[in-house]
């Protein structure tokens, strides 16, 4: 029996299914199938119950899973101590991104990480969809908002100001709004997750606040092509600044109604557990909130936030 053959096992009983267990582990049904008929080799007893149709657990399997998990995770925090004890960075960094902040910001400082630690490998997982971290196989997302799960661990990378923005193009042909209810003549770019349009916007003023619902000819649940749309012209966004960070510095939109707050945002790095937290998610902690801290200084700067 192998060690690989216990996370085998594991996956399995996960999705219930051996060909679905190696599909998530990115081997042959064939491998999978020979690790479930090792380990019950040497166990002397059938772990799971097929039928032609569906596996399960045995009761000799019930008793057998959660002493295998315990095994694996002690086994693995071991190896994560002795790593940290020697310096040793390594191993496959697997993490969830935002499809904006992904793609556009967070993607070139892994590249650069990479060179700096070349026994490190990366498999990105770019939606703004909520991540399960068993089932979508990532062990940490760096994620708008702080973890609502308690059983979740993470880490405050920054505040995040949100900014209304346009591009010039589209202020110079539509003129530039200084008023909440000025917006109900432009055109606003929507994003919608999970089917809720966020066609409601509220903005403070001092002690005054003001709810406009706009009405605009454009909505994505993917915030990078919300992005796309407002450098192009095509209306009014509301958007993180780290989002919008490039195009702002660059001049290709314009950060406008600075004196009607909306409200702001925080990133965090998220792992499923705190024996999760390896060397590699401390550095790349530490890389985030470096590399954010100078964005938004640089935005501060210019006037932008």
């Amino acid at each position: 029996m192998l060690l690989e053959d216990l996370q085998v096992i594991l996956k399995v009983a996960e999705f219930r299914s051996i060909t679905a267990a190696a599909t998530n582990l990115d081997i042959r049904t064939a491998t999978a199938s020979a690790a479930v008929k090792r380990v019950e080799a040497y166990l002397g007893v059938e772990i799971f119950v097929r039928s032609t149709r569906h596996l399960r657990l045995s009761s000799a399997g019930e008793r057998y899973l959660p002493q295998c998990e315990e095994a694996l995770k002690m086994l693995e925090h071991a190896k994560v101590n002795m790593q940290e004890e020697l310096g040793m960075i390594e191993g496959e960094i697997r993490i969830a991104l935002s499809s904006d902040l992904g793609r556009n910001l967070v993607t070139p400082w892994l590249d650069e990480f990479l060179l700096q630690y070349p026994n490190v490998s990366l498999r990105s997982s770019i939606s703004d969809s909520n991540i399960d971290f068993y089932r979508d196989s990532v062990d940490m997302a760096l994620r708008y908002g702080s973890p609502t799960d308690q059983n979740l661990y993470g880490f405050k990378i920054c505040d995040v100001p949100r900014v209304v923005c346009a591009s010039p193009s589209y202020l110079a042909e539509h003129n530039t709004p200084t008023h909440p209810s000025d917006l109900l003549e432009h055109n606003a770019l929507f994003y919608q997750l999970y089917d809720v349009l966020q066609n409601e916007w509220l903005f403070s003023n001092e002690e005054t606040t003001h709810k406009v619902k706009l009405k605009g000819n454009r909505a994505s649940n993917d915030g990078d092509l919300v992005r796309r749309w407002c450098v192009a012209g095509k209306g009014v966004a509301i958007k993180s600044s780290l989002d919008m960070s490039d195009d702002l510095l660059a001049g290709r939109v314009l950060s406008i109604m600075q004196e009607y707050k909306t409200a702001p945002t925080e990133l965090w790095l998220v792992c499923p557990s705190r024996q999760s937290v390896t060397p590699t998610v401390r550095l790349l902690r530490d890389l985030f909130r470096d590399k954010t801290k100078v964005i938004l200084e640089q935005l501060n700067e210019i006037g932008a936030i």
